[in-house]
């Protein structure tokens, strides 16, 4: 059987190690449809996966990479044949099934999107699971019923990948986005994907006040902690925010107040075991709303083999936008 360059994740005697190495066709798992893998990308949970930081992974050997855009190569599920294009968020990827930092990756029929025809499969994953869950994240906001007529939104963690989405899709809307980030010297690019003002982080840090004073119509916060705790006792009556991350840890030291005495929801976005027409949905409107230039404009691409630097940096802050990995 043939054997194919991926980024391996193996049990070590403290820890993990992960590593550019060969990998036997043979060795892939189950699934129904086989896909020649073009573009991954990198995402927050990827570097935790990668650098060993949290125990994302729960299986030895692993083929790192939650998300995947290429071409079916083989397929005995009902709805795909050889040559559809296709893409593939979640659903375990690079933590209990095998993943996509890998030329091949064998999966359900049933965890796959077809590709957006307007799009590529390098567009796909220059989008891949943060702006995926971005859309999610505004599509929960809209079902709340939140317009820009109610007022500003901030978007936390904004320089990174789900922010950088997030503030493109809310100012296509129309919102006045507030971009909240430790990094104030992108300022300029922040501005550029469409934020009105930028909030310096440390107006969300430290401890929380039960109700302080009402700031924004809404959120989205891919932070978690004393940053979300903060956000939602400075969302105005009524308002709602839209949760989807931990960067900054998996704690919430805040009080029900906002809930209770204004009317706050908080909405939580999973990417992962999101039902199927969610996704399809939250993709054709990627097609159409999210502007093609900017998206260019928060992308950079690597190898394969620059996988383990750029997960470390994602870790450490240091990644602006997004990450396309060119896999073949």
């Amino acid at each position: 059987m043939a054997t194919f360059k991926a980024i391996v994740i193996e049990k070590a005697e403290k820890g993990t190690t992960a590593a550019l190495a060969d990998f036997d066709e043979a060795n892939l798992m189950e699934g129904d449809v086989t896909v020649a893998v073009e573009y991954s990308t990198v995402n927050y949970k990827d570097g935790l996966a990668v650098t060993g930081k949290a125990p994302v992974v729960r299986r030895f050997p692993m083929i790192a990479g939650i998300d995947f855009a290429g071409t079916v190569e083989s397929s005995s599920h009902a709805d795909w044949k050889a040559g559809d294009k296709v893409i593939l968020n979640g659903w375990g990827c690079g933590e209990t099934h095998l993943g996509a930092y890998g030329a091949k990756a064998r999966v359900k029929g049933d965890w796959l999107v077809r590709l957006p025809a307007s799009m590529s499969t390098r567009e796909a994953m220059a989008i891949g699971t943060a702006g995926y869950t971005a859309m999610l994240a505004v599509m929960a906001l809209e079902r709340h019923g939140l317009t820009p007529a109610q007022g500003p939104v901030a978007v936390t963690g904004a320089a990174g990948g789900v922010g950088s989405v997030a503030i493109a899709l809310l100012a296509k809307r129309g919102f006045a986005v507030h971009a909240v980030t430790g990094r104030t010297g992108e300022a300029g690019y922040l501005k550029g994907l469409g934020a009105t003002e930028i909030v310096d982080r440390k107006d969300l840090a430290g401890p929380p006040k039960p109700l302080a004073k009402e700031r924004w119509a809404g959120a989205v916060d891919a932070v978690g902690s004393a940053t979300l705790a903060n956000l939602l006792s400075m969302t105005r009556y009524g308002g709602a925010v839209a949760a989807c991350g931990l960067a900054g840890g998996m704690d919430l030291p805040g009080s029900v107040a906002p809930f209770i005495l204004r009317g706050v929801c908080l909405y939580g976005i999973d990417s992962v075991m999101c039902p199927l027409e969610r996704r399809k949905e939250a993709w054709k409107r990627l097609e159409t709303e999210l502007d093609r230039p900017k998206l260019a404009e928060m992308t950079r691409e690597i190898a394969l083999s620059g996988v383990p630097e750029a997960a470390a940096s994602i870790l450490a802050g240091q990644v602006r936008g997004r990450i396309v990995v060119k896999i073949r």
